[in-house]
């Protein structure tokens, strides 16, 4: 253990013992409280409300307003916060990320510091990963906010701005990142409007949103934000700036036609001979002879005027697309468009596009109508947005590996929480195969076996085209099984609420991962709980565990198995191509004999990491650079000051 691991880790023990001091101060208040009457307990709401908007600290009003919260929560819900939630709660009001285990009920602990925050009436946010987990939460926590006096509002990105304006002016609001994000921003383009409107034209500037007031500012300030899932979004998602458009350009018929004709030859290009390929970042550069058939081919007449760098790159851009972007694992194709799938959450992406063009060229792959490339009025990144905000804290279950990152950039000290009951959760051996339809095999197997004992079973894969592919293979064997991916959210609810009832089989991408809460009913736990199976290793490990952590949640046994195979894309992604494919050659019959390669998988897993962490490192890089450019010359750093005419 290093110096800073063990510094870390001792200040942690020190904060743990300062929390549990204030739990029991709140424990010794049970009585008192449960002797009051609804009336009361509003009373005593409006009463810590006062003092909050008086100026009296937060710190001295925490121990009664948990003792208040867990008294309603207990009356209107029937679930009172076991002590460590309690702990966690303290941790998350002194600003810290709360490590919580799958199952140890974040949701409930989040209605601590939420309720705390928002006494002082200047609005709580939560931001989660996707709309489903922000209303779910939302309305199952809401009666204890209700008894309380207090209002909860939820933006999700259908809602309209009228719709926005009134959940910001609760005194807690449940949404997503990505919405908080653009409302942000919208609010800055519409405070530009105003300023000055003659030159400004903000028609079409709302992404995904149909109806309501375009130009309205709905946010009333950033006072306090909870991260549920942190690791994720503060994390993950950092990676991806929230960016809202302009309006298209002239040449934007030229640009068009350039996406179709780079997709249309593409293929005609030859690995090694006209392009090659980095190994770790997968970019596509053409080489002299790859550039001088470009010009050789015949082009469209609207292409006459466009620069042979610009073609040079966007032929670069379509083989790209071509080797590394499948329907079925990055996209879906709804109702003529291409909706992206969040590759850590399995779930389709509403709104998102990527960027520099990549969006349009798997457009004009997939042969659908091309949509205009846009220039950017305004953006902002995650870190950016959050550090705007008086206080920040969150929570997750899987933030361990990512504690020095997250104290480095958001100031966040991060807190391991202890679980309510000793884990049971037991960890089956990793099997090994030399091919993946070997290793697919060889999952349905162990599915069958399983069931056939009378457990749920719940096997997560990284694709919707792989748990498709799974299905077929199950239905062949004559399991009885269910799938839970994009494609089939309309049954996500009843799916989750089945699964883990004795016998049942469910497939499943990333959507099965984080904020599913899977009830293991009795007979399946006496026959020995939730299996869970892993079918691949995901590009982090936090993803993994997320999986894992739907078995064995509050004490409950269970048990899990990751399979893997030497053709797995990990290797490649991790330790390169060319010691992949030597790997790729061993053909091995026997799991046990491949079973020493086990660890490899980790080992790419980390390095695929650590090249992720290096991209979020050097995009918030450029980004300070950028923010330091525009406030040098007096613009304002979130706006581009020529892309809202």
């Amino acid at each position: 253990m290093s110096l800073n691991s063990a510094l870390q880790k001792l200040l942690s023990t020190k904060n743990l013992q300062r929390y549990w001091r204030k739990v029991s101060r709140v424990q010794s208040l049970d009585k008192e409280f449960q002797s009051r009457s609804d009336e009361e307990l509003l009373n005593k709401s409006l009463e810590l409300r006062y003092d909050a908007q008086s100026g009296k600290p937060l710190d001295l009003l925490a121990v009664e307003a948990f003792a208040l919260v867990r008294e309603a929560s207990r009356r209107t819900i029937g679930m009172q916060h076991y002590p460590v939630q309690l702990l966690g709660g303290f941790a998350m009001h002194s600003g810290a990320i709360a490590v919580m285990q799958t199952g140890e009920g974040k949701t409930l602990t989040a209605t601590l510091p939420l309720y705390l925050a928002s006494l002082t009436g200047r609005g709580a946010h939560l931001a989660t990963a996707n709309d489903y987990l922000a209303a779910r939460d939302a309305e199952l926590i809401r009666p204890i906010f209700s008894v309380l006096g207090m209002s909860i509002g939820v933006i999700e990105s259908q809602s309209n701005r009228v719709e926005r304006a009134v959940a910001y002016q609760a005194d807690i609001t449940y949404s997503t990142a990505k919405e908080i994000g653009f409302d942000f921003l919208r609010d800055r383009l519409a405070k530009r409007h105003r300023q000055d409107e003659s030159t400004h034209h903000l028609a079409g500037l709302v992404e995904n949103q149909p109806n309501g007031d375009d130009i309205a500012i709905v946010q009333r300030g950033l006072n306090f934000m909870l991260v549920d899932e942190a690791d994720s979004i503060l994390i993950d998602e950092a990676r991806t700036p929230l960016i809202v458009s302009s309006l298209p350009d002239e040449v934007a018929k030229a640009k068009i036609e350039l996406y179709r004709w780079c997709s249309s030859v593409a293929e005609q290009f030859k690995p090694d001979q006209h392009f090659t390929a980095d190994e770790k970042t997968k970019q596509i550069e053409l080489t002299t002879e790859g550039r001088q058939f470009s010009r050789t081919l015949p082009k469209p007449k609207l292409l006459a005027m466009t620069p042979l760098l610009d073609i040079y790159q966007q032929v670069e851009q379509a083989i790209f697309v071509d080797e590394n972007y499948f329907r079925g694992r990055q996209y879906v194709i709804r109702d003529g468009e291409v909706v992206i799938v969040d590759e850590f959450t399995g779930r389709l992406a509403e709104g998102r596009k990527w960027r520099s063009g990549l969006h349009q060229a798997i457009e004009a792959k997939e042969g659908l109508e091309v949509s205009v490339e846009t220039g950017e009025s305004a953006r902002v990144t995650i870190q950016d947005l959050f550090l705007k905000y008086d206080r920040l804290a969150g929570m997750t279950g899987t933030a361990a590996n990512s504690s020095t990152e997250l104290k480095k950039i958001y100031r966040t000290p991060v807190v391991d929480v202890p679980t309510n009951r000793p884990p049971k959760r037991k960890r089956w051996p990793d099997l090994v195969f030399a091919t993946e339809e070997k290793k697919w095999l060889a999952v349905v197997d162990e599915v069958a076996t399983v069931r056939d004992q009378g457990r749920p079973v719940l096997i997560g894969t990284r694709s919707i085209d792989k748990s498709e592919r799974l299905s077929e293979l199950l239905h062949e064997r004559g399991v009885p099984h269910e799938v839970l991916n994009a494609r089939n959210l309309a049954k996500e609810a009843e799916i989750v609420k089945n699964a883990g009832q004795k016998g049942r089989v469910v497939v499943a991408t990333n959507m099965a991962g984080r904020g599913t809460d899977i009830k293991v009913c009795e007979e399946a736990l006496a026959c020995g709980g939730l299996h869970v199976i892993c079918t691949e290793v995901h590009d982090s490990a936090r993803i993994d565990r997320q999986l894992i952590g739907r078995c064995g949640r509050q004490g409950d046994p269970g048990s899990y198995r990751q399979f893997v195979s030497m053709t797995d894309e990990i290797l490649e992604n991790g330790i390169g191509k060319k010691r992949a494919a030597k790997l790729q050659g061993l053909r091995a019959d026997s799991p046990q004999t491949l079973a020493r390669f086990s660890k490899l998988f980790k080992q790419a897993q980390r390095k695929v990491e650590q090249q992720h962490f290096r991209g979020r490192q050097m995009l918030l890089h450029h980004e300070k650079l950028r923010h330091e450019m525009q406030i040098e010359m007096g613009q304002d750093p979130y706006l581009d000051t020529a892309g809202a005419g």
